[in-house]
């Protein structure tokens, strides 16, 4: 959606059954869930997600995401990641 210096802004539409097992990168994430459902785990947090929820995960946290419902979600990472670009 937007790419600058020091953070970039996504939109990611997730299809129900979609998994991203665990990892981690460099950037700070921060999301926003516009539709859906969705479940988050990372530490100790292990989460259901719904339209109107957000999370922030620091940087270099394993974390994974599974797609209850498909939907919508905004991500913010600081900084853009690379791989994306």
């Amino acid at each position: 959606m937007a790419v600058g210096k020091k953070s970039m802004v996504t939109k990611m539409n997730y299809v129900a059954g979609n998994k991203v097992p665990f990892h981690s990168h460099p950037n700070e994430q921060s999301g926003y869930v516009i539709s859906g459902k969705f479940r988050i785990r990372y530490q100790n947090i292990n989460q259901i997600l719904n339209p109107g929820d957000s999370y922030s995960i620091a940087e270099d946290i394993k974390h994974s995401w599974e797609v209850i419902e498909g939907g919508e979600v905004i991500d913010v990472f600081t900084p853009p990641r690379q791989d994306y670009l």
